[in-house]
This record gives structure tokens, sequence and C-alpha cells, in this order.
């Protein structure tokens, strides 16, 4: 079924806005069609690989003790070094990540890239809307690396990907001086659902995970691993990333044993291979992104909405 057009008079119409107001909307949109242009590009140079680590445990904290997921991170990364890969290991600890307060639901254009509840450069922004948001966009391929806390993923690294909904989907506030003018974000809403075409990547809400791999390392010292995993698996799926056969591993200590026996149970020589195999498999998936020339535009979703 072909896809309807508007005239400007029936969209300023159907939204009950002037044109200075649908002047705003068309803005968003044409920054939009070329950020996705952008990130559409060929990439380049070596395949850069981000370890997410979500563990608050530090020898130099309270803890007194370095983390187990971090360390296998660690030496995961340095496996694809080995193969050729650029990385990087970003410990969430370390960083100001303010909580998301949720403006998504409110419509889904009351929420923005960068996220404008920290506003970028400017002395309420944080580091995940002034660092991070730039690293997660310019990794090939990202690792999360979380210990169980709980039958789930760690504080930090739950804080970390409620943060990341704004690069799901997300635009530029249609009035950049007002962005949470809900009224406004709403009319915003309902021109994208009338005038976003599929053929046409950024012409309506942008993911910008797509085409990235995904890799998961979860540490823990009884239950809980496989929900871990599988919450992670989920959130990061309908992110768009792209998960290879065998790219997650859990290590595991016992609950006959004390927590002080755990370092050497997971640090030693049983989870190497498996270490060593999400590593061949996320950086073997990265290389044949780039080989085949797959674009985040290449996989379909609905950007009508979110």
């Amino acid at each position: 079924m072909a896809r309807r057009t508007y005239s400007d008079p029936e969209l300023m119409r159907l939204l009950e806005v002037n044109a200075k107001t649908l002047a705003m909307f068309k803005k968003v949109r044409a920054d939009a069609i070329k950020e996705a242009k952008t990130l559409a590009a060929p990439r380049k140079g070596k395949i850069k690989v981000l370890g997410i680590s979500g563990s608050a445990r530090d020898a130099f904290d309270m803890a007194r003790e370095d983390s187990n997921s971090e360390e296998l991170l660690r030496r995961c990364l340095k496996h694809c070094e080995g193969m050729g890969a650029q990385t990087e290991l970003l410990a969430l600890r370390k960083h100001s990540i303010g909580h998301c307060k949720a403006c998504y639901s409110t419509t889904n254009t009351q929420c923005h890239f960068y996220c404008s509840c920290y506003p970028k450069g400017t002395p309420a922004g944080d580091d995940m809307t002034n660092i991070i948001y730039d690293k997660l966009l310019a990794a090939d391929a990202i690792i999360f690396a979380t210990p169980v806390n709980n039958f789930k993923i760690s504080t930090l690294m739950a804080a970390f990907i409620d943060r990341c909904i704004s690069m799901d989907g997300s635009l530029g506030p249609a009035d950049p001086k007002d962005p949470k003018n809900a009224e406004l974000n709403r009319k915003h809403m309902r021109f994208i659902e009338l005038t976003a075409d599929p053929e046409v990547p950024g012409s309506g809400m942008l993911r910008r995970f797509p085409g990235k791999i995904a890799g998961v390392i979860v540490c823990g010292h009884e239950a809980g691993a496989g929900m871990t995993i599988s919450n992670l698996f989920m959130t990061l799926n309908h992110y768009g990333m792209l998960f290879p056969p065998f790219s997650n591993m859990y290590a595991m200590s016992s609950i006959c044993n004390s927590t002080y026996s755990d370092k050497g149970n997971i640090l030693g020589n049983c989870y190497g291979g498996e270490v060593m195999a999400v590593a061949k498999n996320v950086m073997a998936a990265a290389k044949a992104v780039r080989k085949q020339g797959v674009r985040f535009s290449d996989w379909s979703y609905d950007n009508s909405r979110n």
C-alpha cells in the first residue's frame, strides 16, 4: 500500500500548528536524515571495541579488592587487541551518570539525543552526555561486563542501560530553548507518525545501535547468571545490537564455598577458554560486518514510533 503524503496546509491543520512550528519539526527531520547518512558511512581503520564494566568494586575503595567481572573483561579486550582491535575499558563507577527521568514515557519525542535532561556542555551535563554517548557511537563492538547483584545486572549497569534509551530512536528537540514542552513534543510525535518514511533513515525515529556487535560477561557467586544475561540480551537486541554465536559467558563460583574463594575459582584457568571465545566471536562478527559493508540502516524497524 502506498504511503500517504501530506501537504503543509494539511499537516498544519491535522497537527494544529502554524508554519513556524511545522518548520521546527521539519528541521529536526532534516538533521536526523543528515545524521543517519553519517552513521551509514563506511567505517575505516581498526575495529573499535569498547568494554563497559558495571562493577562497583575497587581495590582502592570499600571492597579493597578489584572486580572479577572487570578482570575478565580486561582479559577479553586484550584478546581483541591481539586480533587487531583498538580497545578501551570504561568503568562506570568512575563516571557521573544521572538516572533516567523517563521522559520517553510522556511521549517519544520528550526524550532527546543528546539527552536534554543533562544538557551536553553545560553545568547540568553529566559524563553520559558529555563523554560516554560519543564513545558508544564510535564503537564497532561493545562488550558488557557485570556482576550478578540480587539475580540481576548491577545498579551501575542498570543506570547506564536506562540512559542508553536516548540513543535508541530519540531525536533532537523541536524547540531547543524549551526541550521539555510536552504539548509541542506530542505534536512533534504526531508529525513523525504522519510523515516517517521507512525507506529514508532519519525521516522518523533514529536508532543508533543497529549493526554494533555485542558481547556479555557475567560473574557471580551463585544463581542469577542466566537471568542477568537474558535481561541484557533482550534490551540490547531491542536496541538493535547484533549477537554472534557464543558471545556471552558467565563465570560462577559456588554457594558451597565462601565468597573469599571466588577470585581463585573465577580468575583461575577454568574460564580462560570462554573469555577467548567471546573475544574471537565478537571480532569475527565485527570483521564480517566490515567486509560485507553492512550498515546500520540495513536493519528494519518501524521508524514512525518506538
